[in-house]
């Protein structure tokens, strides 16, 4: 506070007629402070090392449990040219591109298109690193809604939301509530810190938008000591990701489609009714009115809100993309996750596309095997219809030779 003195004036962080000082009345094990924030980026750096061996020692056999199998993929041919446009250009050249490549490198349009939607399933994430993502998020929200609800179910915030601001803001914290808000912190540190790495899905942006949203309100909830409502806003978005992240697990595994479904619509009723009936009635509610029975507003009063803002509409895109993936589901049109990672709209089956793409790369040699494959199935119905005749022929010869008889 002494290094950014305008940056912590009590008429940012707390109500008006508050100070720093009136918070210093609380002990220090019970009093929030700003520095307490720094243990995130360590905790942040943990979770990245813990995930690291999740996904390299205990995901592999849970994925080998449920079946999980990887695609088998044709792998691009070697060609400097359209690697070098593929990583410094475009991974989806358009037609006047595509034919400029044909003329730098000598192939026909069929082969380039081929060639780069090979070189982009490459660079998709397999199944396995798919349901390890799944896995160690589902763990994560699984320990952290179970800790959240044991050390918040006999609180009185808990069941009686006018008791997040009864004394506010000199409310002492717990010892299990700071390490709650730390744990969620550091968590969301470390997604924010693999996003570059992890799949990269649709709502990419979305989920960026989402991450530094959820860090700000923590952070900015923790100095301000927002900390009841705090902890009913994690334990709430905690208690549908579970749901999700199962579903996600099944549903890369093979055999579990009747698992996968019965999670998937479980989860879209507590998403939809946590999310959009509430989120928006309880907690909103709470922040915007039940709080202005103790304070007047604030600078932080309209920051926190408008964060809660930004998520709710963040719950409402998402709900639209759930509530599509219901209507597939009800059609029996629902084959993946409507956030799936970006290349799976254009992934093709490459069994389907086999022939085509032979005739084009293998040239010659394709030929030379359609035509033995030709000449063969010409010489079985040449010798079915030799042997019909001769049988007929006999026939015919049998029943003159009786006649004459």
């Amino acid at each position: 506070m002494e290094l950014l003195p305008d940056f912590w004036k009590e008429d940012y962080w707390l109500p008006p007629g508050v100070t720093w000082r009136d918070m210093e009345q609380l002990r220090d094990s019970n009093r929030p402070r700003p520095q307490d924030l720094l243990i995130a980026l360590p905790l942040a750096l943990g979770f990245v090392a813990l995930r690291y061996m999740f996904e390299r020692f205990v995901a592999p056999p849970m994925a080998r449990c449920l079946g999980v199998k990887n695609r088998l993929q044709v792998t691009a041919a070697p060609s400097p040219k359209l690697e070098s446009f593929y990583t410094q250009r475009s991974r989806q050249p358009s037609q006047s591109e595509i034919v400029s490549l044909m003329l730098l490198c000598g192939k026909t349009q069929r082969q380039i298109e081929t060639w780069f939607r090979r070189r982009r399933n490459q660079d998709r994430p397999c199944q396995t690193k798919k349901f390890g993502e799944a896995a160690w998020r589902f763990f994560f929200y699984l320990t952290a809604f179970m800790a959240g609800l044991s050390c918040l179910v006999d609180k009185p915030w808990f069941w009686d939301l006018r008791e997040c601001w009864r004394q506010y803001p000199l409310q002492p914290m717990e010892g299990a509530h700071y390490w709650y808000y730390m744990l969620e912190l550091g968590f969301y540190g470390s997604l924010l810190l693999r996003i570059s790495v992890d799949v990269k899905r649709k709502d990419f942006k979305e989920q960026v938008i989402h991450h530094l949203a959820t860090i700000f309100l923590l952070s900015f909830s923790y100095c301000a000591n927002y900390i009841r409502i705090g902890t009913l806003v994690m334990l709430l978005h905690d208690s549908s990701d579970i749901l999700l992240e199962s579903a996600k697990m099944f549903n890369y595994g093979a055999g579990w489609r009747k698992s996968c479904d019965t999670l998937f619509v479980v989860f879209a009723v507590v998403f939809l009714v946590t999310r959009l009936v509430i989120f928006p009635s309880k907690i909103i509610h709470t922040t915007l009115v039940l709080s202005m029975e103790v304070f007047e507003p604030f600078a932080g009063y309209y920051f926190f809100n408008i964060l809660l803002m930004v998520l709710q509409a963040l719950h409402i895109f998402w709900a639209g993309l759930i509530l599509r993936m219901v209507y597939k589901f009800l059609k029996g049109k629902l084959e993946k996750d409507e956030r799936s990672d970006e290349e799976s709209e254009v992934e093709e089956e490459e069994e389907d596309k086999g022939g085509e793409e032979n005739k084009d790369q293998g040239g010659d040699c394709y030929w030379e095997k359609s035509k033995d494959s030709l000449n063969s199935k010409l010489s079985m119905l040449t010798n079915s219809c030799v042997l019909n005749n001769l049988a007929n022929h006999r026939s015919s010869v049998v029943d003159r030779m009786r006649k004459a008889q």
